[in-house]
């Protein structure tokens, strides 16, 4: 088999991380990024980095071309990465927030996946990795756009995991808790331009004072979570499902994602929204 991955999302934290542990590994790596400086530094560290925009789908497609033709049409491994979370109460939402949301975090990842699986299929094997979250696996207040996103990548890769079934293609959610990151800065981006800036949702919603409250947290740079965990933490899995002759289905990451799985399976769902509403806080 090759060693040939493709890891998307590749500007900071976990893509970026992945993208230079894998090539410290051995592995030929194929970083993805939308910004023009951050692929120009993909570049100039000495990969050949691919744009990649998982909302729109012309990038998508093109993407994969560059890729395959790069590769000589084979494929390893894909790393599904590159999202961001729309902050915000369901009610606050429109239908354009929560539309950009599944486009990034849902539809640009199951379009590309469905252009790599034909090549996995005629060569035989493959490896399918998909960063997802512990809010794929318990829902908090005031993240539904994102929650959303992420239940939807569970089911779907579930589904395609049992569609695979006898074939040397693996499928492997990875489920991290708070990870060092942009994550939060993006997050401000998305909080400020679909709700925080919408004067008739600031008018009207029953949660602008906590949205008020929100903004100074969202843009605090520091480790505001105790149990958060640099992104080698998310590294150390990818490794193990990319060598692993039979790679976990999911790889939980940081405590949060431990304790709320395991609460989720031993906890009336009442117990567990108690719990929720106060770690959504």
């Amino acid at each position: 088999m090759n060693k040939t991955v493709l890891v998307t999302g590749c500007s900071s934290g976990i893509g970026r991380c992945v993208a230079y542990g894998l090539r410290d590994k051995g592995y030929i790596v194929y970083p993805t990024a939308r910004n023009e400086e951050d692929l120009q530094q993909l570049i100039d560290d000495g990969f050949e980095a691919i744009a990649l925009d998982y909302s729109d789908r012309e990038s998508v497609k093109a993407a994969f071309e560059i890729l395959m033709s790069k590769t000589g049409n084979e494929l390893y491994a894909v790393f599904h990465n590159g999202a961001y979370g729309q902050p915000g109460g369901v009610e606050d939402l429109t239908r354009e927030a929560l539309e950009q949301q599944f486009a990034t975090n849902v539809f640009g990842w199951h379009q590309l996946n469905n252009l790599i699986l034909p090549i996995m299929r005629k060569q035989g094997y493959g490896r399918i990795l998909v960063n997802s979250s512990v809010l794929g696996i318990v829902a908090l207040s005031m993240r539904g756009a994102y929650n959303a996103s992420k239940f939807a990548l569970e089911g779907l890769f579930d589904t395609l995991r049992l569609e695979l079934h006898k074939t040397n293609i693996f499928v492997s959610l990875i489920e991290p808790g708070p990870i060092t990151s942009k994550f939060r800065a993006n997050a401000k981006t998305a909080f400020e331009d679909n709700i925080y800036h919408n004067k008739n949702i600031m008018a009207q919603s029953p949660h602008t004072e906590y949205y008020n409250n929100v903004i100074d947290r969202l843009a605090n740079e520091g480790k505001v979570d105790p149990f958060t965990l640099p992104p080698e933490a998310v590294l150390k899995r990818v490794e193990h499902a990319l060598v692993s002759n039979r790679p976990k289905v999911r790889y939980a990451v940081t405590v949060p994602t431990y304790v709320l799985g395991f609460l989720k399976r031993v906890l009336s769902s009442r117990c567990l929204d108690w719990i929720s509403i106060k770690a959504g806080k």
